[in-house]
């Protein structure tokens, strides 16, 4: 049984880490709603209901907390990955990870349908320069714990071994690739579709289309 102390600590952690989300959702949504350039940090503080000094406590600017969402979810499936059982493959236990990080966080407010919030930040890092560096940072330091997680479900070295890092990498590519179709696709078309194609395709060993 966990004692008061450890509560209390839990407790902490867990309003902590939803203060960093409201503030990421925040920037995300004024920025969407008005354009990167005319927003400021204090607006985001605002709109999250909190103080400026709270807002520089979790980020430094703007870019770094519209990337926030994207950083805290690709670092999710690194733990995601670590907790699958041990009989699977690596690219079934890799699909399932990922996909059960896209299951959470895609519930919206009001009457916007599912998953809205995610793809207007998806479009919005990929498409506004000023945010770009951001969400490259946001993306190596997730790579890096990914390939750290493919390392100790492989027994490979991630220090010495180039394959971790090529897996990562080629998650990695197929999660943009796959958020991009799902922003562009007409009609709609599901993410988990997309991605379970993607891995499924390099599981395979990506062969050429019309390959027996």
């Amino acid at each position: 049984m966990a004692t008061e102390d450890e509560v209390r600590v839990g407790l902490r952690e867990r309003k902590k880490q939803a203060t960093r989300i409201a503030l990421s959702w925040a920037a995300i949504r004024l920025c969407v709603e008005r354009g990167v350039d005319d927003v400021r940090v204090e607006d985001i503080a605002a709109e999250a209901n909190v103080s400026l000094r709270t807002f520089r406590n979790y980020f430094s600017n703007k870019a770094e907390a519209i990337a926030a969402r994207h950083l805290d979810r690709a670092l999710q499936i690194s733990d995601e990955l670590r907790v699958r059982p041990a009989g699977e493959s690596l690219w079934e236990a890799i699909t399932e990870a990922v996909l059960a990080r896209f299951a959470l966080g895609q519930e919206d407010e009001g009457d916007q349908p599912p998953g809205r919030r995610w793809a207007d930040g998806v479009r919005l890092m990929l498409t506004e320069p000023t945010l770009q560096g951001e969400y490259l940072k946001a993306t190596v330091a997730a790579q890096a714990e990914l390939a750290a997680a493919i390392a100790e479900r492989t027994g490979t070295d991630v220090e010495t071994d180039v394959y971790p890092h090529l897996v990562a990498a080629a998650v990695g590519g197929a999660i943009t690739v796959a958020s991009d179709h799902w922003i562009r696709a007409n009609p709609p078309v599901s993410m988990a579709t997309l991605l379970r194609d993607a891995f499924a395709q390099l599981a395979a060993g990506l062969p050429a289309p019309g390959t027996p």
